[in-house]
C-alpha cells in the first residue's frame, strides 16, 4: 500500500522565490517524463508561475531507474535525475493503480505489471484475472508529484492524490489510457475511460495532486 499523505512544511529556497525570470526569460523547468499527455498537463500547471516546461528528452536526458517500492521515492529519484543532468529545477511524477484485495498490487509496477514490454492490454488482463478469486474488486489510482529546485534540494515539494473506484470487466469506454476502461466509478456510473477529459482532469489522482502542487507553488512564489 502507498504511504499515507504527508504535506511538506518546507518552502522553496529564498534564492529561488520570486526569481522565476532570468534576464526577462521564463525560468526553465525540466519535466521528467516522456508521456505526451502528462507534458501537456504539466505545462499548463507551470505556466501561471512563469515556468517554461521542457521535456527531459529534448535535453538529452535518459529515463531514470525506478527501483523503489513507493511512488514518492520513485518520483523523487526521477526529479533528481533530471535536475542533475540539466542543472535545472525538475518536476516528476510516479503513479499507478492499487487493488485492495491484492495488497496494493500492481502498485509501482502498474506500467509493467504483465512484464516487458509494457502493454496496457496484457496488464489489464492480468489484473482482472488476479481479482477473479476475490470478492473485493475495489482499487484506487495513486499519484505522487515531486518538484525540486536543484538536484540536492533538501526540501522538495511533494503533492499526492488518490482516486477510488473498482475494477470491472468487460472494459467500457474509449478514452483515457492504462487501466481506465476497467476502472469503474460508482458516483458517475461509468468507467474512467467514459469520462470527458475535463471531468477526468478535475477528479483524477493526477488532477488532485496537481491541484495540491498548484497551491504549494502559489504559497511559495507569492
Amino acid at each position: 500500500m502507498p504511504e499515507p499523505l504527508i504535506l511538506p512544511q518546507c518552502r522553496f529556497s529564498p534564492k529561488f522565490v520570486g526569481k522565476t525570470r532570468d534576464n526577462g526569460a521564463m525560468k526553465k523547468v525540466v519535466i521528467a517524463s516522456g508521456n505526451a499527455g502528462k507534458l501537456r498537463e504539466f505545462s499548463a500547471l507551470l505556466a501561471p508561475f512563469d515556468f517554461e516546461a521542457i521535456p527531459q528528452a529534448q535535453l538529452g536526458v535518459t529515463e531514470a531507474a525506478e527501483p523503489h517500492i513507493t511512488f514518492v521515492e520513485n518520483a523523487l529519484v526521477k526529479a533528481r535525475h533530471a535536475s542533475r543532468a540539466t542543472g535545472l529545477p525538475a518536476l516528476a511524477d510516479d503513479s499507478g493503480i492499487c487493488a485492495i484485495a491484492l495488497e496494493g498490487a500492481p502498485g509501482v509496477r502498474s506500467a509493467r505489471y504483465a512484464g516487458e514490454p509494457a502493454n496496457d492490454e496484457r496488464n489489464n488482463e492480468k489484473l482482472v484475472a488476479a481479482l477473479k478469486v476475490h470478492r473485493d474488486h475495489r482499487a484506487f489510482y495513486y499519484c505522487a508529484l515531486v518538484f525540486v529546485t536543484q538536484v540536492d534540494d533538501p526540501h522538495p515539494l511533494i503533492a499526492t492524490g488518490e482516486w477510488h473506484g473498482e475494477i470491472v470487466a468487460p472494459p467500457r469506454g474509449n478514452g483515457g489510457f492504462g487501466y481506465d476502461p476497467y476502472f469503474y466509478l460508482q458516483e458517475y456510473a461509468c468507467t474512467a475511460a467514459e469520462l470527458s477529459a475535463e471531468i477526468k482532469n478535475r477528479i483524477s489522482h493526477r488532477g488532485k495532486a496537481m491541484q495540491m502542487l498548484t497551491a504549494m507553488l502559489r504559497s511559495t512564489t507569492a
